[in-house]
């Protein structure tokens, strides 16, 4: 009867064990090196978790409702703009905004200001390039990295903003050839897990896992790891969208 019991308590703790869901922002490659990242780091807790990708701006709204338990990936200044979520002290990724043109184009920009000359798209929700264009006119939305690298490729458009890597990985799985990185980012900026207010338990304990990871060198090879699964699985599928 003893075992039974015990059996029956530790079978009703695994069912009713806490498990979270958070948001991240869909057809992003910096958002689905984190996703296996971050799956890692909760696993090594003994914490399970769901990672749903979403827009930008959905995934935003729905960790600021609660619906989910926060966001998996954003810069420092959407805990500012995101006062129902807390920022896990400790950053685990980064991403440099960059300029993408046609190679024919001769079109040269060095800093953000110059990009109100031009006709600009970017990804609707990202936070990074949505800050960098603040206050301009000519900057247009788009679902997704694909499509707006092929409306520059077409001359619909004059420049696109994204990750570096986030661009560069799906000019290659475009096969697209005629639209170039500039050389230098306009920024860089070091990325966060961000978590609902009230899981303040859960917030202490990621972070001190990501800087246990981090003082051992296991988070670089973590990332490393990740990015190599992600480049991979790019290299061989061509967007549809």
């Amino acid at each position: 009867m003893k075992y039974i019991i015990l059996f029956l308590l530790h079978l009703s703790f695994t069912c009713f064990a806490q498990q979270y869901h958070f948001a991240a922002i869909n057809h992003l490659i910096e958002q689905e090196v984190g996703r296996i990242v971050l799956t890692e780091v909760y696993q090594q807790l003994g914490i399970q978790i769901t990672i749903t990708p979403l827009p930008g701006k959905r995934a935003h709204h729905k960790a600021s409702i609660g619906a989910y338990d926060g966001e998996i990936m954003r810069i420092y200044s959407y805990g500012e703009e995101t006062p129902s979520v807390t920022r896990v002290p400790t950053p685990y990724y980064y991403l440099e905004t960059m300029v993408f043109t046609r190679k024919d184009s001769g079109i040269v920009i060095n800093t953000a200001n110059d990009l109100s000359r031009y006709q600009v798209v970017k990804v609707r929700g990202v936070k990074h390039t949505q800050n960098i264009t603040r206050g301009m006119e000519n900057v247009t939305d788009t679902d997704n990295t694909a499509q707006m690298l092929r409306l520059v490729n077409t001359g619909l458009a004059d420049v696109a903003l994204t990750n570096k890597m986030d661009g560069l990985v799906t000019l290659r799985s475009l096969g697209m050839s005629g639209v170039v990185a500039h050389p230098k980012s306009l920024n860089r900026q070091t990325l966060y897990h961000y978590i609902r207010n009230e899981h303040v338990e859960l917030i202490n304990k990621v972070d001190c896992k990501l800087k246990e990871l981090q003082q051992s060198g296991e988070l670089d090879k973590l990332i490393e790891r990740a990015e190599q699964q992600v480049f991979k699985l790019k290299a061989n599928h061509t967007p549809t969208f």
